[in-house]
């Protein structure tokens, strides 16, 4: 997993930002994002997890891990009603094999006061970022 960087006022759900190709990329972590508890144990170790970065590249999400791209049936995929989660993020259920997953909305996953936040810690990364010139290494 590539080096995050942490500004002081962070914390919470967000991991920190990674730099892709001089423009900062918040990486949200999921786990805490979603209040499951913490990890412990060295086979927990977060260089071991992956990152997943949203289609438009303006968010990533740090994950324990990313198995595989599936294709779902129709028949498998059963909605999950907005108002039975918060902001209604579970946009789906599905099943595959022997397992109920949850399908998650990333539009949904912040609240607006959250992508507000997000948004303005990412602003703030930019500037320490250009603050520093065009640095080669």
């Amino acid at each position: 997993m590539p080096d995050l960087q942490a500004p002081p006022a962070a914390g919470g759900p967000l991991a920190g930002f990674l730099d892709l190709g001089g423009v900062p990329v918040p990486v949200v972590d999921l786990a805490r994002l979603l209040g499951l508890p913490a990890r412990a144990g060295p086979e927990d170790d977060d260089s071991y997890r992956h990152l997943v970065l949203a289609a438009d590249a303006a968010t990533a999400f740090l994950v324990d891990r990313a198995d595989d791209l599936v294709v779902v049936p129709s028949a498998a995929i059963r909605a999950v009603a907005e108002t039975r989660t918060l902001n209604g993020c579970v946009a789906a259920e599905i099943t595959l094999g022997d397992r109920m997953v949850h399908v998650l909305d990333l539009a949904r996953l912040l609240t607006a006061e959250e992508r507000q936040r997000l948004d303005d810690l990412t602003r703030a990364a930019a500037g320490r970022l250009a603050a520093f010139g065009g640095m080669s290494a």
